[in-house]
């Protein structure tokens, strides 16, 4: 069993800082290191919340012959993998019955389209919608989306079976997450995005931890925050 070393305290690790910024008072860098500590103890939770998903046991075998229309033609379930062991799918709010896609699902997306080619170093990513393919590679053509890959999936069936549309039974489409493995030709679902509106906590948005969007991760270091009444928008 290999060694893991005691963790440093986090208040200590802070004290070691020695940056120092000009004219900043006594408070701040008291405040500031308080917050350092913090923040130290934010990353440690991070990991142990990653390292508990990495460990959790297998989830349930993918039978279902699901099906989708990419920009190149049909694909199964199988076919999403390419020559990767994992992969993710996020579910666009992009349904038939929409005029425009979901502003919030398309800033997300804008972000991940430059990370695309290095997420694929490790796994495969899809991005799957109920609209016909072509307007969703029309509106991957409009926002100048390079490295997504796209996916229709005409008749709902993936998207009913993971928590991408109303589970009421309505027509309305929900973002989701969903991780898949593929091992030993079993592909089985690992894990999936389950925060929402029943665990939100007061005055917040449902949302997930840590948060998919950079641009909160972003808004997040300012005095500004993200705000309570303000949401990205599909054109300005």
């Amino acid at each position: 069993m290999s060694h893991i070393p005691a963790l440093v305290p986090a208040t200590e690790l802070a004290a070691r800082n020695r940056m120092r910024f000009p004219n900043e008072s006594g408070d701040y860098r008291r405040a500031r290191t308080a917050l350092l500590a913090e923040e130290i103890e934010l990353r440690r939770h991070i990991e142990r919340v990653a390292a508990l998903r990495r460990a959790l046991p297998p989830g349930g075998e993918v039978t279902a012959g699901y099906r989708f229309q990419g920009e190149h033609g049909p694909v199964d379930f199988a076919g999403l993998f390419g020559d990767k062991q994992t992969l993710v799918i996020y579910s666009y709010m992009f349904g038939p019955q929409r005029a425009r896609p979901c502003p919030m699902c398309t800033s997300l997306l804008s972000a991940w389209d430059g990370e695309a080619r290095d997420v694929d170093q490790r796994v495969a990513l899809a991005v799957v919608a109920r609209s016909p393919i072509e307007r969703l590679v029309a509106l991957k053509n409009e926002r100048g989306w390079r490295d997504l890959r796209l996916y229709s999936d005409s008749d709902g069936a993936y998207s009913r079976d993971y928590f991408a549309v109303d589970p009421a039974g309505g027509d309305g489409d929900q973002a989701a997450l969903n991780v898949f493995t593929r091992r030993d030709g079993t592909i089985r679902h690992f894990w999936s995005g389950e925060m929402g509106f029943e665990s939100a906590d007061p005055g917040q948005d449902p949302r997930g931890a840590p948060d998919l969007m950079p641009l909160w991760t972003i808004l997040d270091m300012t005095p500004e925050g993200r705000g309570s009444d303000w949401y990205p928008k599909l054109d300005y």
